[in-house]
């Protein structure tokens, strides 16, 4: 993800972006070696700015001496989420207690799904999505809920890039594709069978507002369940349509 060019000129901005930039969900630990590896800046420039943004709490540093993304940015990235992520929670959180299931909130972001909130149980079937990060959209139930919404020029150039194939089950085939986010606008809901992860499959809708997806909820179970995920249908897009009322409500003036 972070670029590994050193060239000259770099504004102050560019280089703290790109410390920040070196952090994904692959690599929340880095050494100050490891940071300017990444980030492609000197050893010196990113010794200085690093202690400059500790001192922020914009990074923290472990026991261990590596540092990671600190609370400060945290607390901004909260922001970001605004009045979406806080008026969808209470739904999540009604229809993991009517399923037992886990349920997620996500957004586009560029050609991936950024997934804002999480609930879930330790019984639930253990799912890769987490709170702040992120998953291609086509193998995923609440990517394919967000981009079957998307313009057609904007589906035409995602379907024109080389996809990625998490599991042997991916759809990567642009026609099938394009005919699968068809039928998830035609029915209002998206289901996908082991193709993010083995072992689990997945059903989303959209959270539509004036025709467009604002968002996607998704639930994921075991796929020794598959036969349920339509069951479930009924109540993900109640809480969808939910989230979707309340949220275009936040919007209006007065």
């Amino acid at each position: 993800m972070a670029g590994h060019s050193r060239e000259a000129g770099r504004t102050v901005t560019s280089k703290v972006l790109a410390i920040l930039g070196a952090f994904d969900a692959a690599y929340p630990r880095l050494t100050l070696t490891d940071l300017a590896r990444r980030s492609g800046l000197p050893l010196s420039t990113v010794h200085r700015l690093a202690a400059e943004l500790e001192g922020g709490r914009v990074l923290s540093r472990g026991p261990d001496g590596r540092l990671r993304i600190g609370l400060r940015l945290w607390e901004l990235g909260r922001l970001a989420a605004g009045d979406l992520q806080e008026v969808a929670h209470p739904w999540l959180l009604e229809l993991f207690a009517g399923t037992g299931e886990n349920v997620h909130l996500a957004v586009r972001d560029g050609v991936e799904a950024l997934y804002l909130d999480k609930v879930h149980g330790r019984r639930a079937v253990r799912i890769v999505s987490r709170t702040g990060g992120r998953l291609p959209m086509h193998p995923t139930g609440v990517g394919k809920a967000l981009l079957a919404y998307e313009p057609e020029w904007f589906v035409h150039a995602y379907l024109a890039r080389e996809l990625e194939r998490p599991t042997p089950h991916t759809i990567t085939e642009p026609g099938r594709l394009a005919r699968e986010l068809a039928a998830v606008r035609a029915q209002g809901y998206a289901l996908t069978f082991e193709e993010m992860t083995l072992g689990s499959c997945s059903a989303a809708a959209p959270v539509l507002v004036e025709g467009r997806a604002v968002a996607a909820v998704g639930i994921v179970l075991s796929s020794r369940r598959a036969r349920e995920l339509h069951r479930l249908v009924e109540p993900l897009r109640a809480a969808a349509d939910g989230i979707a009322r309340a949220y275009a409500a936040t919007a209006r003036p007065g």
